[in-house]
Formats: structure tokens, sequence, C-alpha cells
């Protein structure tokens, strides 16, 4: 499975951005599917994350800002980003759950893409 990511960019604060994920390659079914960021010095975080069915969760810090969904069919996931502040600034990974043909789990990682907001 790849993923390619993009969309990152510079925007300034209040501004949006919307960043995709698509997944390919040899897929037999993907489970949940996410939005990661890391912050220079800071550890990777949960951004928000959907699962097949699209139950969605997020961080508390970007509810009612981030919006995440999925398509099925075609294997991407998006991260709409709105009201976008300073400290959303990071590089933003997708992660994919890949479910195989004998239900064992894999976890696929997008190369990144950077996000900078400016004040």
């Amino acid at each position: 499975v790849q993923l390619q990511a993009s969309g990152g960019g510079v925007v300034q604060a209040g501004g949006s951005l919307r960043l995709s994920c698509a997944a390919s390659g040899y897929i037999h079914s993907i489970n949940t599917m996410g939005w990661y960021r890391q912050a220079p010095g800071k550890q990777r975080e949960l951004v928000a994350d959907i699962t097949r069915g699209g139950e969605s969760k997020y961080v508390d810090a970007v509810k009612g800002r981030f919006t995440i969904s999925r398509s099925n069919f075609d294997h991407t996931v998006t991260l709409q980003m709105n009201s976008l502040k300073p400290e959303d600034t990071a590089i933003y990974y997708c992660l994919v759950v890949h479910e195989t043909l004998l239900s064992y789990e894999e976890n696929y990682w997008g190369q990144g893409t950077q996000v900078t907001v400016s004040s």
C-alpha cells in the first residue's frame, strides 16, 4: 500500500487549507484513516481519524475547526482545516490502517506535508 499526501502550504491565521491522502496498490480493506501532526520539538499527535463506517474523532484543539472525511470508493481521506491558528503549524501525516486478507492490521504512513500558519 502506498500513500500520497497533498495540500499543505503556507496560510495566514484564520485561513483554510485542505489536505488529501490517497492510498493505492494492493488494498484488501482499509479500516481507520487519520491525520497526525508533529510540530518542532514535540511528539506526533493524533489530529483526527475516521472509521470505515464514518465515525470520527478529533483532538480537542481542532474541534469545530477541522473536518475529516473519507471515500471508501477511492481510498482517500481528507482533512478540511478552517480558522487556522499559528499553533496548527506542523508536519501533517496521514495514517491508513490496512486489513489484510488474513485479517491482520498494518499501519501505513504518508510522507508528511508541511502546514505553516503565519500570525
